[in-house]
């Protein structure tokens, strides 16, 4: 299959979408098919083959990490029209995924879609609750013309179904075990650096990413502790000054690299995560598949991802109390967080990227097969509920 993927946030920016879209693209090409990727340009300059369509962008207001490219750049349907794919998958609703989600629409092409972030939630946290209703209105025109729409977790399908999408799937909630293992684990590393407890947060520094509950509850943490524990924060974001002085104990890392990360996490014994705003919360899973417990918020999809008192804890959101309680209940109790640590670590190992990747395959097939092809009218759609339940088809493609 010839397979467009068209996304408002790719590598070399690092975050969970990038991280799934690489990993899509990568399992895709190793399967046999053609795979096209338009997205943003970025200032630091990337080597990679024709088949990744840059487009000028410029920094977002207010939060530079983020591009934002011209929606109307002719160089969109241009290129799609070049590589004539089968399907045009928008892996999100911004400028550049909606120009090819009008394309697909406007040629009848297949089209799919991804959901990866919890904008209403965003729009109350940035522009207040006014904005939650016109956000989710966006949503639910935007992936209403998708085949079927994806996202990591059931909780946010079953919201989407609320919303009025149609056809949401769960997918996308894999973690490279190989990569992200407890193997990396260095004493020395761990000796040249601090002694203790470590107690670890990855993420963007962010309000939507509950850095104020993080704040709280490593101070809380910190005093109750004292040297039984060290803490670290790699990550950037809008928050990153505040998070630098209000918590002046902490190593902060900032921005590392994947390499760096797995070993980050491995060096770790304990990860915390209070956001509420997850559609999955990848780090989370890759924080246990290098065999960390994680102290994660009852919300959202990353709730999933977390057995409560087998693999890590969870605490209600934004409750800074309840997060530096469970840091230092699992700081004391060394029997206790080694057995959670091994359950972590056989979760994740089991949520396997390669069988993922086998289920896109398959609704892709789904996808194109099911419909009448250019220019003809779709059949109906025939993409199960949840992509739990399909399984990769036997004939190559």
């Amino acid at each position: 299959m010839r397979i467009t993927l068209v996304t408002d946030t790719y590598l070399p920016e690092v975050n969970g979408v990038t991280t799934v879209l690489s990993t899509m693209r990568a399992g895709l090409m190793l399967r046999g098919h053609h795979v096209q990727v338009i997205c943003p340009a970025y200032p630091s300059a990337v080597r990679e083959d024709a088949e990744v369509v840059r487009l000028p962008s410029i920094s977002c207001p207010g939060y530079p990490a983020l591009r934002l490219s011209f929606p109307w750049h002719p160089a969109v349907a241009r290129s799609i029209r070049r590589f004539a794919p089968d399907i045009v998958h928008a892996a999100t609703e911004g400028p550049l995924g909606s120009a090819g989600r009008r394309f697909a629409l406007r040629k009848r092409i297949p089209f799919a879609s991804s959901y990866h972030t919890d904008f209403p939630r965003y729009a109350a946290e940035y522009l207040g609750r006014w904005a939650v209703a016109p956000t989710r209105e966006h949503l639910r025109r935007f992936h209403s013309a998708a085949l079927f729409t994806q996202t990591p977790s059931a909780f946010i399908r079953d919201e989407l179904k609320t919303l009025g999408v149609p056809s949401p799937v769960v997918w996308g909630r894999g973690v490279d075990a190989k990569h992200f293992t407890p193997d990396r684990r260095s004493a020395v590393r761990r000796a040249a650096a601090d002694t203790g407890v470590r107690v670890l947060h990855v993420g963007r520094l962010a309000v939507e990413k509950a850095t104020g509950t993080l704040i709280e509850a490593f101070q809380r943490a910190h005093l109750l502790l004292g040297a039984e524990a060290t803490f670290c924060i790699a990550g950037e974001g809008p928050r990153s000054r505040e998070v630098r002085e209000r918590l002046p104990f902490v190593r902060h890392l900032g921005f590392l690299d994947r390499q760096t990360l797995a070993d980050l996490y491995a060096d770790a014994d304990l990860f915390l995560f209070p956001s509420a705003t997850e559609t999955c919360g990848l780090v989370a899973l890759e924080a246990m598949a290098c065999g960390l417990p994680v102290i994660g918020a009852r919300a959202g999809g990353v709730a999933e991802n977390i057995r409560h008192g087998l693999t890590g804890l969870l605490v209600a959101p934004g409750h800074s109390e309840g997060f530096a309680s469970a840091i230092v209940e699992l700081v004391r109790d060394c029997a206790r967080r080694e057995a959670m640590s091994q359950a972590a670590r056989a979760f994740a190992v089991a949520c396997d990227w390669q069988r993922e990747l086998d289920d896109l395959v398959h609704m892709y097939q789904c996808a194109v097969f099911g419909a009448a092809g250019r220019g003809g009218k779709k059949s109906p759609r025939i993409i199960p509920a949840d992509a739990s339940v399909l399984r990769p088809v036997r004939h190559q493609v």
